[in-house]
């Protein structure tokens, strides 16, 4: 698909606003109504869903030039899929892959930030994302005694993520993710130093064929191996593999799972068992990309007939978020005991984003940070004491957001209170 291939889409948009807010069924308020972070921060039409679509039309007309501020607000987007999903709610048409195509159709044409240029040659170079030595990718796992699935086979693949692999604060998650699945009985493999970066954060920056290189790559990993099911802690990861690979055609059988869909099932099946008290109050954030970007990617081929409505032959069904991870997270973080959840105004396909994502923690750091305060004040505003997410990109962002403000709000991954009970 190209940018062009959704002038249809873009053209539909009325300027109704529904890309701004949660629907209003959900509200419970006027502090949480907003959905895009975006446009409640910048506070003018063209930094929202329906402001960007605007740009798309405008571009394919050759009514607009690239400038430094369309730059600003191409750029200034988290690519978080709030306003697609909102749209949705009432409307059969996509917002957030415009707003990807406009990225890509900037890189394609030359038109890119230079720090985002920077990551994505360490991807090439690299084979990461993430600042670190390649040599070092390895270190949070050399004393664990897991096998290398690069060398004998596995039936499950555990993949960290380069956040995870180059960031010490995060290693507690991974090696409590792996202890738990031994003790489990699960046969699972890791690469250690040979784990290759999703490349999924390429896409959402617009270096489309970056993402697709690096997918090809690893697939050829992964069927080497033999493994069926590949387990992720990283919700960015587990979008690349489940909705990006799938989207490129690249993903095959291979089952993708995040490792609280594989904890609940589990415990379902009798495998794991919460059992030591964990007294905490606590609310959970649903990571876009685990959430509302997460649910199956959808193929249609077909074509639009244009009447007094635009319909589809064959009929199209659409993303709208309803399918995403919600259910498993909240079965773990129920079964905990001693543990009490309590709910945010915004959860599940209406989130408001951690703000770490679409390349803005990198770009625009400041504006990351806010998106972040945004949500800690609504978690706090529940009484919880503690905010408990599935992703490290969002705990990092998270922690980095709550750095020298004095407050004792703490931040968790749910795995890290799973096995404090285990």
């Amino acid at each position: 698909m190209a940018l062009e291939d959704y002038g249809k889409d873009m053209e539909m948009c009325c300027r109704c606003s529904a890309c701004k807010f949660i629907p209003l069924e959900k509200v419970r308020g006027y502090e949480h109504v907003n959905v895009c972070p975006s446009i409640t921060r910048h506070k003018f039409h063209a930094y929202s869903g329906g402001g960007r679509m605007g740009f798309g039309v405008a571009l394919l007309d050759k009514r607009l030039e690239y400038t430094d501020k369309l730059l600003e607000v191409v750029y200034n987007c988290m690519t978080c899929g709030g306003c697609d999903i909102s749209c949705k709610y009432a409307m059969d048409m996509e917002v957030l892959e415009p707003i990807y195509e406009l990225r890509i159709q900037c890189v394609e044409n030359g038109h890119t930030l230079p720090v985002l240029d920077q990551i994505v040659t360490g991807l090439q170079k690299q084979g990461s994302m993430v600042v670190g030595d390649k040599a070092k990718r390895g270190e949070w796992c050399e004393t664990l005694d897991i096998k290398d699935y690069t060398k004998e086979g596995t039936q499950v693949i555990y993949h960290a993520g380069c956040l995870t692999c180059y960031n010490k604060d995060m290693w507690k998650v991974a090696k409590a993710t792996l202890s738990l699945l031994q003790k489990a009985g699960v046969d699972i493999g890791i690469a250690r130093k040979h784990e290759p970066c999703c490349g999924g954060r390429a896409y959402q920056m617009g270096y489309k064929q970056d993402a697709i290189n690096q997918a090809k790559h690893n697939m050829d990993i992964f069927k080497k191996s033999g493994a069926k099911i590949l387990v992720t802690s990283c919700s960015d990861c587990y979008h690349a593999f489940k909705v990006l690979y799938d989207k490129f055609r690249l993903k095959g059988n291979l089952k993708v799972m995040h490792t609280t869909e594989y904890f609940a099932q589990l415990i379902k099946e009798g495998k794991l068992k919460p059992r030591k008290e964990v007294t905490a109050k606590v609310t959970y954030h649903d990571p876009c990309h685990l959430g509302r970007l997460g649910e199956p990617y959808i193929h249609w081929k077909g074509k639009q007939v244009q009447k007094h409505m635009r319909i589809f032959d064959p009929p199209r069904t659409f993303r709208r978020g309803t399918y995403g991870i919600y259910e498993p997270p909240r079965e773990i973080i129920r079964s905990i005991p001693g543990v009490k959840l309590v709910e945010m105004d915004r959860i599940k396909e209406y989130t408001w984003c951690c703000g770490a994502g679409g390349g803005v923690q990198e770009t625009n750091p400041e504006f990351a940070r806010w998106t972040a305060t945004e949500r800690i004040k609504e978690a706090e505003s529940t009484g919880a004491e503690a905010l408990v997410t599935a992703c490290p990109h969002c705990v990092d962002n998270f922690n980095k957001a709550l750095e020298g403000n004095g407050s004792h709000f703490k931040i968790f991954d749910v795995v890290e209170l799973f096995e404090k009970s285990i």
